[in-house]
């Protein structure tokens, strides 16, 4: 059994936390109404609700250095709402310069791009959790997230994001993947101690990787991985995410498909929830359109039966947006996922080929790992010689030779396989989706950054049009 001391935290975080059986007893009141306060549920029990009523959970991006402001921005969001509340972290914590951290929070906060958890303590922590009647998740990027995690269990928080591949590839120049995973997976050992009595903590994992082009089959395989480590350390709740494309046979496909493929690989013992992430590439700037995307978005999850939908704003394209911004965002994500859309139809026999593809693909992808002695190891030598891989990474330990393109529909297809296992007959599916899109002669990477602005693109082809018409 595995606990907070198994985690081989630093010294100094270590001697600050509060005893096992108190996080526990923490952990317990949340769900028992308190003086002046309502029960507060765990993101487990929110997604249980999402799936029996069929519509996702929204949870919108949060995070502000200061304590009091980000009381008061969960505050303000919570007016608006949402089922989940953010804590997203700031880039000192997520590389463990705790110290550069706190120093910022001295002097001034609002050089922070998130609140610096472990720097405010686990007492604030629960401050934060007990400010709001809805659960909260830690958001962060850290490859490394044992200290962050001992942190939010001892404050209280009920959600967890990362693993050892989507929060070490798409982030870090050289993290050796057998760190980021052996460090993953003391998180996720301590997550099934917890589990066993009786408190079940929602271990997300980060589908989107570097959210640029990604294809449906790479960010399913790579989670699906994440997944099967998490299991075997005694992890019961998963929360699969996937980041949305933008065609949405191809999302609705992808979505669904994650409960097939959890079937299949991860059995019975463990919740999966899939996730959407709404559209994280260069987002159009004009509210309208932004605004279109995120109502879509919305639809998307409901239709591919998401559990739960990240939203967006329409200030993705100029920065961090204002709290007015994300709560309006968690509003038409909502409204997207509502009934006022049940009327809209898909073409399913389109929906069910892609998603037969997309299983396809992942099961090519990882079977090969799952056959290797070891999971890790397995993982470790695909990645060193490219049978995994994933594109535009920042690190060294991945090739990053797949090249991905839309097609004419914009669903994300392969121009370049890389190492990729893939048979001959995917390859030729994907060889014949992007010969019928008809796109002119350009290197690859003129395409890709292209595919890239593909949003962009459709807001200033919509304006010019527009704009014609009116003279």
């Amino acid at each position: 059994m595995a606990d907070i001391d198994d985690l081989s935290l630093p010294p100094e975080i270590a001697a600050r936390l509060p005893g096992w059986q108190d996080t526990l007893d923490n952990f317990r009141a949340l769900r028992r109404p308190g003086p002046g306060r309502a029960a507060v549920p765990f993101v487990c029990d929110v997604l249980r609700a999402a799936e029996r009523a069929g519509r996702p959970a929204v949870q919108p991006r949060c995070g502000v250095g200061g304590h009091p402001e980000m009381v008061e921005l969960l505050r303000a969001l919570n007016e608006a709402g949402p089922a989940v509340l953010s804590v997203t972290v700031d880039a000192h914590t997520r590389l463990r310069r705790f110290d550069v951290a706190s120093a910022l929070l001295r002097t001034d906060p609002t050089e922070l791009n998130g609140y610096p958890l472990v720097a405010h303590g686990w007492q604030r922590g629960r401050e934060l959790t007990r400010a709001v009647p809805v659960p909260l998740e830690v958001r962060h990027g850290s490859p490394d997230a044992r200290g962050l995690f001992a942190v939010a269990m001892a404050a209280g928080i009920t959600s967890f994001e990362g693993g050892g591949i989507g929060y070490n590839l798409p982030y870090s120049k050289d993290v050796p993947l057998g760190h980021s995973l052996r460090a993953w997976q003391r998180v996720d050992a301590v997550c099934g101690t917890l589990a066993d009595a009786g408190v079940v903590i929602d271990r997300e994992l980060f589908g989107t990787l570097t959210a640029v082009l990604v294809p449906p089959s790479v960010s399913l395989a790579m989670t699906l991985l994440e997944g099967l480590a998490a299991v075997r350390e005694g992890v019961r709740c998963l929360s699969v995410s996937y980041p949305q494309s933008g065609e949405i046979h191809q999302d609705v496909a992808a979505l669904r498909a994650i409960r097939t493929v959890a079937a299949r690989y991860l059995g019975a013992e463990v919740e999966v929830y899939p996730v959407l992430h709404e559209f994280m590439g260069v987002f159009p700037r004009t509210p309208e359109f932004a605004g279109l995307l995120i109502l879509c978005g919305g639809l998307t999850a409901r239709l591919g039966g998401a559990t739960k939908v990240v939203s967006k704003t329409v200030q993705e394209a100029y920065g961090i947006p204002d709290a007015a911004a994300n709560a309006e965002g968690i509003r038409m994500a909502a409204l997207g996922a509502s009934e006022m859309l049940d009327f809209v139809r898909l073409e399913e026999d389109r929906i069910a080929e892609e998603q037969h593809w997309i299983e396809r693909e992942v099961a090519e992808i990882v079977e090969p790992v799952l056959s290797s002695r070891e999971l890790f190891t397995g993982i470790e030598e695909g990645f060193r010689e490219g049978r995994l891989d994933i594109p535009f990474s920042a690190s060294v330990h991945a090739r990053s030779r797949i090249v991905p393109r839309r097609d004419r529909s914009g669903a994300i297809r392969y121009a370049e396989c890389g190492g990729l296992a893939f048979s001959a007959a995917v390859r030729r599916r994907q060889a014949a989706a992007l010969e019928r899109s008809g796109a002119p002669d350009r290197t690859l990477l003129e395409a890709a950054d292209t595919d890239i602005h593909y949003f962009l693109q459709k807001e200033n082809a919509f304006t010019m049009a527009r704009r014609n018409r009116g003279n």
